[in-house]
């Protein structure tokens, strides 16, 4: 019977780099103070002998547990899985989140709570009990929820909130949505639209808030009226069939929608009047979901940086673990905009 191969374990790390244990350990958790040929020489031998930590040995070793846990909203989540529309939040978070953890030695968990929950504080502290994390990334609407936000502080957890200035505890991290919503503007104002609507996501999310913001501030900027101009919508599909119409009826040549999903709504809409987009009316999107570059017209969008914020978030709570410094302020990882087919000049203005 071939016999199972011994695993290599931290003795032999130090034996191989000739170390101590405790140094070993200090480069593995990437603590200060170590010097660099130290360091070097211990990630020479980790190399040479396909060493692979332990978490499990790490958190039996001191205080931490090496988890870092991603809280999503769970009826939206799962809303989207089942509808398999096409979006891709939590693949984005993943590819950011999982990553950057596991260059520092940690883990990432996401859980699923219901933001408007009366079970909100059973479920949140049964998870944290199972799990022992780290730090909390919190994502819209769970970000601003001053019930999850306190429990979590309560507990001593660090934390890192997506998409939420409000004040109170944690890192806040955005991705600059009022400026996006004016970027996206501006490109509609030079490519010579003076009507443009704006379907705007649910005000229970701050981002949906600044949307608005930066969509009214490009128009004022370019003294442009939006009386009439503005939907609310909801992020669903059917609140952008609502919204659609309404727009249009107002005048408007280009529609600016607060995610991919409503944007679809209105070139469904734009079709079924028989208007030609992006001739008859331009449609420009939030998010950038895979869907949009395959719609027909593929739709022009700004693109979110959700695995950069992701990422940027482990990184914070990482840092203030090891009692590194932290942003006195929020933190913006800026957007893009893709410009595709869905926007162009407008044929002529409505009379």
């Amino acid at each position: 019977m071939a016999r199972r191969k011994q695993a290599v374990t931290i003795k032999h790390v130090a034996a191989d780099a000739g170390v101590s244990l405790q140094t070993v350990s200090r480069v593995i958790n990437k603590e200060p103070n170590v010097r660099p040929e130290m360091m070097a020489r211990v990630q020479a031998s980790i190399a040479k002998l396909g060493y692979v930590p332990s978490i499990a040995a790490q958190r039996m070793s001191g205080s931490r547990s090496y988890l870092i846990m991603a809280l999503n909203d769970r009826e939206r989540t799962i809303e989207g899985w089942r509808a398999r529309e096409g979006t891709d939040w939590v693949d984005q978070m993943l590819l950011g989140g999982m990553l950057t953890c596991a260059e520092h030695g940690y883990r990432l968990i996401v859980e699923l709570v219901d933001t408007h929950s009366d079970h909100i504080e059973r479920e949140l502290s049964a998870a944290i009990a199972a799990l022992q994390p780290d730090g909390v990334i919190l994502t819209p609407p769970h970000s601003a929820n001053p019930e999850i936000i306190s429990l979590l502080d309560a507990a001593g957890i660090d934390l890192a909130r997506i998409g939420s200035v409000i004040a109170g505890p944690g890192i806040r991290l955005t991705m600059g949505d009022d400026l996006a919503a004016a970027m996206a503007t501006r490109h509609l104002v030079e490519l010579g639209h003076r009507r443009i609507g704006l379907i705007a996501g649910p005000l229970d999310y701050e981002l949906s808030g600044w949307r608005i913001d930066g969509w009214r501030a490009a128009m004022d900027e370019a003294g442009l009226s939006t009386e009439g101009m503005l939907a609310q919508g909801d992020f669903s599909i059917e609140s952008g069939r609502m919204c659609a119409p309404q727009l249009i009826d107002a005048g408007a040549t280009a529609i600016i929608a607060s995610n991919d999903q409503m944007a679809l709504a209105t070139l469904e809409v734009a079709r079924a009047r028989g208007l030609s987009v992006p001739d008859d009316l331009s449609v420009l999107s939030f998010d950038d979901t895979p869907v949009v570059r395959f719609a027909h017209p593929p739709l022009t969008a700004v693109v979110q940086p959700i695995a950069a914020v992701t990422a940027r978030a482990v990184e914070l709570i990482i840092d203030a673990r090891a009692g590194r410094g932290l942003p006195d302020g929020p933190v913006v990882v800026e957007p893009t905009l893709a410009i595709r087919d869905s926007t162009a000049p407008p044929v002529a203005e409505p009379l």
